[in-house]
């Protein structure tokens, strides 16, 4: 029994390796602590560079003057995650790291101006993970069934595979960031502390957790009529929220050692997924009406489906990569979330025109009440050689979101291509994204583009 258990947590492994587009890695940096190695730790690190040319929206400013465009380049995660396997049953698991650091922002608590502390430097490392688990029912060959309990900083929020994505293995630069609803929020960096259950049912993955979600200290403003904005505000709130993703795996098996979800296995798997998935928070936000403050529950739902699969002759290989998911959100009434990732912009105090409703530089309306559909797709170029090292990737993707607090729906594009030197161990992604802007009393006003420039690697 012992010797099936390990000889699966190392099929495992070598799946892990071989997800990312090379064989070259193994297990990478393992070390074994016992002779047979089903004690161990193993470590992974990565970074992922980004270069900038972004068209700001209207009103915005960089270092105090007035900027309708803007060229940075910075550090969008700078991560090292370990886990080790105490025994067959037995692993803890830890991932820190630093993300969103520009010239202007991302920097340690406090910092600003210039000198050693100064707007953008130092930036303090933090956990994104830290859980404890144990296999309850381990994983084997001969048995349909698995289980296994944990608890601790998680990343197993249930709602969508692209909720639990790798950053790692993306199809396009990054996520779209909806994925994370809650991202930095209530929760740390698209996580929450709670217990968690995992495991497999034949073909049928599942994944759920009882979570504590992090105190917000918001105060939404009253306003005289109910059409109010809304604040996620969970302060003095004892609730647990509750989330779920259930998913039906029709071919090959993904391994579910890991929370992290692949986002393109770049030919290496047979992969048709369909999966639901849910979050709930009771009174999780309120709003303020007349004087009278009203709580309001988050039920987020997610249905999705995920395809990647290669095809062509053995001296002619290929494959294609697709991904759909459908959102509905309900924060309460007329709730948005205005989102831009690594934004060095700020609002331009000389600006005398119609200011965007999102603010200053890439920010846009990214989360709300209502309804997201998103879809991308990739086509790995076929290649003649037996173990190919530099592959070509390009992709596209497309978001509709039609949000209650906006006068219109949306829809938006992005165009790019991986460069791969390695399979996603060392790779290039050139992308190209545009986003619609909203005026200050939420009417559509056009789009604005941004260009990014990735370099990545990982070990």
């Amino acid at each position: 029994m012992k010797k099936i258990a390990l000889s699966v947590v190392l099929l495992l492994f070598a799946k892990l390796s071989f997800a990312q587009g090379s064989t070259d890695y193994g297990s990478g940096l393992k070390i074994n602590i016992n002779p047979d190695g089903s004690k161990y730790m193993r470590v992974i690190a990565w970074n992922q560079i980004w270069l900038r040319s972004t068209d700001n929206n209207p009103g915005s400013a960089i270092n105090g003057e007035s900027a309708s465009s803007s060229f940075d380049i910075g550090n969008r995660r700078l991560r090292f995650l370990a886990y080790a396997q105490i025994s067959k049953r037995y692993m803890i698991m830890t991932h820190f790291g630093i993300n969103n650091q520009t010239f202007v922002n991302g920097g340690a608590s406090g910092t600003s101006g210039t000198g050693g502390y100064g707007a953008g430097k130092k930036p303090g490392l933090f956990f994104h993970d830290a859980w404890n688990e144990y296999a309850v029912v381990l994983p084997e060959e001969s048995k349909d069934f698995s289980l296994s309990l944990g608890g601790g900083l998680h990343y197993f929020m249930g709602l969508s595979r692209m909720t639990m994505a790798s950053t790692l293995n993306f199809l396009a630069v990054d996520a779209p960031i909806f994925n994370w609803p809650l991202i930095e929020n209530s929760d740390q960096f698209a996580r929450q502390i709670g217990l968690f259950a995992k495991g497999k049912y034949g073909k049928l993955e599942y994944r759920i957790s009882f979570n504590k979600p992090f105190a917000t200290n918001f105060v939404p403003t009253d306003v005289p009529t109910a059409d109010a904005a809304i604040a996620v505000d969970n302060s003095g709130n004892t609730h647990w929220s509750k989330a779920g993703y259930f998913e039906y795996q029709f071919l090959d098996q993904e391994s579910n050692f890991l929370p992290f979800k692949v986002g393109t296995y770049l030919g290496t798997k047979r992969v048709f997924n369909v999966g639901a998935g849910f979050y709930s928070a009771p009174d999780a936000t309120r709003t303020s009406v007349a004087g009278e403050v009203k709580k309001h529950n988050i039920n987020l739902f997610a249905v999705d489906t995920f395809l990647d699969m290669p095809f062509g002759t053995a001296k002619n290989k290929a494959a294609v990569t697709a991904y759909s998911v459908f959102y509905n959100f309900d924060f309460g009434p007329n709730f948005l979330r205005n989102i831009g990732i690594m934004n060095v912009s700020s609002v331009d105090p000389t600006f005398t025109g119609t200011p965007a409703l999102a603010g200053a530089g890439n920010a846009q309306p990214t989360i709300g009440t209502g309804n997201i559909w998103y879809t991308q797709a990739g086509f790995l170029l076929p290649s003649s050689e037996d173990a190919p090292k530099v592959r070509v990737q390009p992709f596209a993707a497309y978001t509709y979101k039609n949000f209650e607090r906006l006068d219109a729906p949306s829809s938006q594009f992005d165009f790019g291509t991986n460069l791969l030197l390695d399979g996603h161990h060392a790779k290039v992604t050139a992308q190209y994204s545009t986003r619609p802007v909203y005026t200050a009393i939420g009417q559509k006003d056009g789009s604005k583009g941004e260009f990014t420039l990735q370099l990545q690697i990982y070990l």
